[in-house]
């Protein structure tokens, strides 16, 4: 009989800690305690959730696991300051399944302009390095000195871009990696970052609450500025004083994904509206007064230079995850030009869905 002990602790954003003790017989859960700075109501309803875990492979899908615990909870059973999902992510924890921030080492890798498309196939390059385990979890942010309007990888250009606008403003077009709405691109009018990280660590969460829990930083950084900044779901960041940007990702097959956010800094939404389709449609009996309250402007909320906001959005990640400073490696940039020539820079791809 081969016997473990474990521990796994969680904290929900917005909520408390839960904590999975528990030890592995044979593969399977036993001695299971299920404990936290949580509120359960009625008492009892705590040993049904321990009782539901009890006996479990090791091996069984987050999914089954979180089934088998609403199951148990009686009808009139409250948890606050948790969920179920919560109690699946402490006990996938516990088993080193799932990871938490701390697990890993950080890499900040500052802003260098480069052309669009070698950003785009970076995203793709080093997300698939950290699933290989090549390259620690990263951060990495952006910058750029030619306009484009890069689309998700499921919308179809014509019904998102207005060529003719887009010539007019030598706006290029591109497409990147992951779903979600196009996002409208000129040097120094947005504040873009992409998070390159191994999927244990949003092991058991939703997408929906993915989002939020990646960008809890970027949350915590605003405050310190003096934004309120928050999550509309599914993807949308916004203040009190309107949309100031949106998320997607991307998840590869290797374990691998990549995070990233586009915010407007300074955005002219005449020439926005002027380019994107989307734009057009969304706004259609708004007009431009309600697309510039769509893309209120960081540098007006924050009274800072962009590269001032960007700087204190790294210290605060720095700081909170103890990253160092890294930077592209030149077999990770060769990589991404071979995915520009090959993929990101060619009419198959950008024409994909036309």
């Amino acid at each position: 009989m081969s016997t473990s002990r474990a521990h796994g602790e969680y904290k929900v954003q917005g909520g408390k800690l839960v904590v999975a003790d528990f030890t592995v017989t044979d593969h399977r859960l036993t001695e299971v305690s299920i404990n936290g700075d949580f509120f359960l109501e009625p008492d009892e309803t705590l040993a049904d959730i321990n009782a539901a875990l009890s006996g479990l492979p090791e091996d069984t899908e987050p999914a089954a696991m979180q089934q088998r615990i609403e199951a148990a909870l009686p009808r009139d059973a409250v948890l606050f300051g948790f969920d179920s999902r919560a109690v699946v992510i402490a006990v996938r924890r516990a088993l080193a399944k799932a990871t938490s921030w701390a697990d890993h080492e950080w890499e900040v890798i500052p802003a260098q302009v480069r052309p669009t498309l070698e950003n785009l196939a970076l995203d793709e390059v080093l997300a698939r390095e950290v699933g290989a385990g090549h390259r620690p979890p990263t951060l990495r942010f952006w910058d750029w000195d030619e306009p484009a309007v890069v689309i998700g990888s499921f919308q179809s250009v014509g019904n998102e871009v207005d060529a003719e606008g887009a010539r007019r403003h030598g706006v290029q077009v591109v497409r990147r990696v992951s779903g979600g709405g196009a996002m409208f691109m000129e040097a120094g009018n947005c504040i873009t970052y992409s998070l390159y990280v191994p999927q244990t660590l949003v092991d058991g969460m939703s997408f929906a609450d993915s989002y939020p829990f990646l960008d809890a930083w970027v949350m915590q950084g605003f405050a310190e500025l003096g934004v309120e900044a928050f999550y509309v779901p599914l993807n949308d960041i916004a203040t009190p004083q309107g949309k100031i940007g949106g998320a997607a990702q991307k998840r590869f097959v290797n374990g691998g994904m990549v995070h990233h956010v586009t915010m407007s800094y300074d955005i002219d939404a005449e020439k926005m509206t002027d380019v994107l389709r989307i734009g057009k449609e969304k706004l259609s009996d708004k007009g431009i007064r309600s697309a510039k309250k769509r893309v209120d402007p960081l540098r007006r909320q924050t009274g800072m230079a962009r590269q001032d906001v960007i700087a204190a959005l790294a210290r605060t990640f720095t700081d909170r995850y103890a990253a160092r400073v890294g930077k592209v490696s030149d077999s990770e940039l060769a990589a991404a030009r071979h995915l520009v020539e090959h993929k990101f820079g060619t009419e198959q791809w950008i024409q994909r869905v036309p």
